[in-house]
């Protein structure tokens, strides 16, 4: 099977071919803030990044003949994991507004769909976004009935490494209790109960610790009394919260190999914003703990961050208590994407249909 996978980012488009699980072409296409100035809206860059993929191919003389074509999947309503085939319901949400956030990811389905669609009896899909809700009933009630609990979390990642884990002992992911934390620009902590995520953090909007862009949890009271102090717009604080926020704003960088160099020549400040990031993550998973009633397989480490000994180390301080603690360093989302079309295209998974 011959599978073309696109993976979107907000200054990046990730692109791999695989034939079944072997990888034949990976690249990343990066964008300049120079090419991306003309779009207005992240929508409007879907021909212009397609055209890129196609090149790519071209310039690889790798020919336009896949049996699926599987995109990162979009911001749009909630929806339970899996592997999804993109239709046209899918396509509407992303394009005309049904979507939770103006984010380059949103442009998966539609540049995954319009490739399958000019080849003869190819597929295309989506797994695992980003809006993968599994929430349990309790999960969802925050303390004000006009806010429940939503997630946004790295969904395809997390779910990527528990079946690797899993694996690697001669397990199924359905079979384990596990807490994974993706430690990125953004962290996500996640309750995983025998293949189910019952509770994760919204890792986008503003919940759970900070992270290197985000802000995570912030005192509600004191946010709102900066929302109406005439100091900032709607557009400027939303940037406080994803973006210019954690690490970000307390130190002027989101680069972490920056940030620890400045630690390592003795800045006290630097060393002390890290080390309150790593206790919050530590408390968010020790929180994830009493989801799972203490019943924890293993704690999985993973994301950029997990390459930094320093980091898997402090954390492993906090947190070996709970359970096992194993790293997987870095993102394995082509992988998993390519190997979620693969499973589909083989009968070995049923893909789901979005509605």
């Amino acid at each position: 099977m011959k599978i073309l996978v696109i993976n979107p980012g907000s200054t990046s488009t990730k692109m791999a071919v695989y034939e079944d699980e072997k990888p034949i072409l990976l690249r990343n296409i990066t964008h300049t803030p120079e090419e991306l100035a003309p779009f207005d809206a992240i929508t409007e860059q879907q021909d212009f990044r397609r055209q890129l993929v196609l090149d790519e191919l071209a310039a690889a003389d790798i020919p336009l003949e896949f049996d699926a074509v599987i995109g990162r999947g979009g911001l749009v309503k909630p929806i339970a994991g899996g592997v999804y085939e993109i239709n046209q319901q899918m396509i509407d949400d992303t394009l005309h507004g049904c979507v939770m956030h103006n984010h380059a990811c949103n442009l998966g389905c539609l540049i995954a769909h319009e490739i399958a669609a000019s080849i003869p009896g190819c597929r295309s899909f989506i797994a695992d976004p980003g809006v993968v809700d599994e929430l349990s009933p309790l999960a969802r009630i925050s303390g004000s009935p006009l806010m429940p609990r939503i997630c946004i979390w790295h969904a395809l990642n997390q779910r990527a490494i528990a079946r690797r884990y899993a694996r690697g002992i001669g397990k199924e992911y359905e079979d384990l209790n596990l807490i994974i934390c993706h430690l990125g620009g953004g962290i996500s902590v996640a309750a995983h109960e025998h293949g189910r995520a019952i509770d994760a953090n919204n890792a986008l909007d503003g919940e759970g610790p900070f992270s290197p862009e985000r802000a995570g949890s912030l005192p509600a009271a004191d946010l709102i009394r900066l929302c109406f102090s005439g100091k900032y717009s709607e557009k400027q604080l939303l940037k406080r919260i994803a973006g210019k926020a954690g690490l970000n704003a307390h130190l002027g960088t989101n680069n972490m190999r920056e940030i620890q160099q400045r630690i390592k020549d003795g800045d006290e400040h630097a060393k002390l914003i890290v080390e309150a990031m790593l206790y919050h993550v530590a408390k968010n998973i020790a929180a994830e703990a009493a989801v799972l009633c203490g019943k924890i397989d293993a704690i999985l480490l993973t994301g950029g961050m997990a390459h930094s000994d320093y980091i898997v180390s402090e954390l492993r301080r906090r947190i070996g208590f709970l359970a096992p603690v194993y790293t997987f360093p870095g993102e394995d989302e082509m992988e998993a994407l390519a190997l979620n079309a693969l499973a589909v295209l083989q009968g070995r998974r049923e893909s789901k249909i979005y509605s």
